[in-house]
């Protein structure tokens, strides 16, 4: 029900919300019904202007816009369309490809692919002046968007977060979306999209790539280590409103002041984060942590199976993109084998929490506080339970950032003291042996993962990044431990095993 005249309006500015170009919103209602209201209050918004002119569409048929964000709207009334093969002739087709596309009189359009959200409006006299009824449905998944849409709005007024402007972040490599909130005071926190993960198709014994590799299926998983870090006492973000089911998260804006400068790693900021994993490592941690009253995570094992998998993405992605073909079925046989050996002869004593992504991009750095506090996490969402080297291998061969063997080598160190400080009985050399292992697994996997993303999702800026993550894996082979694996790569791949000096992980 809208009550009044601003209610409509009220009503298009939210779907504005959530649309996209290849969308199509259907008014349907009789005279009066209030479509072209909608329709300017969608548009308005959209192009981001108050006071745009929004004239009814119903002698040029076809009106365009152009949204803030640079993408095409157009407004569309059919009502003197004789055919929809008339729609041939005024390219409608071309244009709602890739245009936010409003239709008045939408039976005229025809059958359509594309998503739709369908908005039947009907003057109520009876609840007052300018009092509307509008029945909405939604095909093409629109309906699911619809709910989430509805999800969040009620989200932001039951945390206080009505009145912020939205603006969109950089995402990252996964399907998760950010948004920072603004409040008209200046105050500011970030909006969390992470719609639970929907099984891909199955790539081994019946079971999809996530299941397999022990990725987060939704947004529980970081409210639970969110929350057992910052009991910890680290600092991860607070988190402000939650509607679990939809995976939305309101959660602090810890900023943006990196780890980083333009000459790569700022030491002292390593350094802390060093620390912050030896403290992590050295502790006693759960293996189930709450989310919610009777809901808890379980955090998976980051076992044999998964680890070998992931190193598969070299040869079924990255040797296709480089090489130009697949390996030989034996070479990928004996690739595989190898590393099922290697990485069967490090398993912990004492598994910890993997955060996995615990690197350069993830890490904010929290002047105003004190000691570890200034290190801020916020990628931790596919956290599993694994070795303890495997972060410390993340952080210090940053497939984003360059680092020296030499800068490796002293963080290492740094490290093992942090870690003997508070164990005594702490080994080292076990510890090298499973960091150079490690490394060298992340750095296969991330290959494969580049070369995927460029290849399968179009994201050709992630090659750019390859030839330092090789050189961490040529880096890494030169592990004694490595020593079979070396001997596969100078066969199959060469280019990854260049004379080099001995490892990080060897020298410490």
């Amino acid at each position: 029900m809208l009550p009044e005249e601003g209610a409509t309006e009220d009503l298009g500015r939210f779907l504005a919300e959530f649309l996209v170009p290849g969308d199509i919103v259907a008014l349907s209602g009789g005279l009066g019904g209030g479509k072209t209201t909608l329709a300017r209050a969608l548009i308005r918004e959209l192009v981001g202007d108050p006071a745009l002119d929004v004239p009814s569409p119903t002698f040029t048929l076809m009106q365009p816009y152009e949204a803030a964000n640079g993408r095409p709207i157009v407004h569309a009334d059919l009502y003197r369309l004789r055919s929809p093969d008339e729609l041939v002739e005024l390219g409608f087709d071309e244009m709602a490809e890739t245009a936010i596309t409003l239709v008045e009189w939408p039976e005229r359009l025809g059958p359509r692919d594309a998503p739709m959200l369908w908005i039947d409006l009907s003057l109520r006299a009876e609840f007052g002046d300018g009092a509307r009824f509008a029945r909405i449905d939604g095909s093409g998944g629109m309906d699911a968007r619809l709910k989430r849409a509805r999800a969040l709005r009620l989200l932001l007024v039951r945390s206080g977060w009505d009145e912020a402007t939205r603006i969109n972040m950089q995402g990252d490599a996964s399907s998760r979306a950010y948004e920072r909130l603004v409040k008209p005071d200046g105050k500011s926190a970030v909006l969390m999209i992470s719609p639970p993960r929907p099984d891909g198709p199955p790539v081994r014994n019946g079971r999809p790539y996530s299941a397999i590799v022990k990725l987060a299926e939704s947004v529980h998983a970081f409210v639970g280590v969110d929350r057992g870090l910052r009991a910890l006492g680290f600092s991860a973000p607070r988190i402000y409103g939650e509607d679990l089911a939809e995976g939305l998260l309101i959660i602090e804006d810890l900023g943006s002041e990196p780890v980083v400068d333009a000459n790569g790693p700022r030491p002292e900021r390593y350094a802390e984060a060093v620390r912050l994993l030896a403290k992590l490592h050295a502790t006693e941690l759960p293996g189930v942590l709450p989310v919610a009253d009777g809901i808890d995570h379980v955090l998976p094992p980051y076992d044999l199976e998964a680890l070998v998998f992931e190193t598969e993405l070299l040869p079924d992605w990255y040797c296709p993109s480089v090489r130009g073909a697949e390996l030989p079925h034996a070479a990928r046989s004996e690739f595989v084998a190898l590393w099922a050996e290697v990485l069967d002869s490090i398993k912990p004593d004492r598994p910890t929490w993997t955060l996995r992504d615990y690197h350069s991009p993830n890490l904010i750095w929290l002047p105003d506080r004190e000691g570890l506090e200034r290190i801020g996490v916020i990628d931790f969402q596919d956290a599993v339970l694994g070795h303890p080297a495997y972060d410390v291998a993340s952080l210090l061969q940053d497939a984003r950032v360059d680092a020296t063997a030499e800068f490796e080598l002293r963080l290492l160190g740094l490290y093992v003291r942090e870690r003997r400080a508070r164990e005594p009985e702490f080994d080292m050399q076990t510890f090298a042996r499973a960091y150079a292992v490690l490394a060298a697994q992340r750095a296969t996997k991330i290959l494969g993962i580049f070369a995927r993303l460029d290849r399968r999702d179009g994201k050709p800026g992630y090659l750019a990044h390859l030839p330092r993550i090789e050189a961490y894996l040529a880096r890494n082979l030169n592990h004694p431990a490595l020593t079979r694996l070396r001997l596969w790569h100078e066969a199959h791949l060469p280019h990854l095993v260049p004379k080099a000096a001995p490892d990080a992980a060897e020298e410490a």
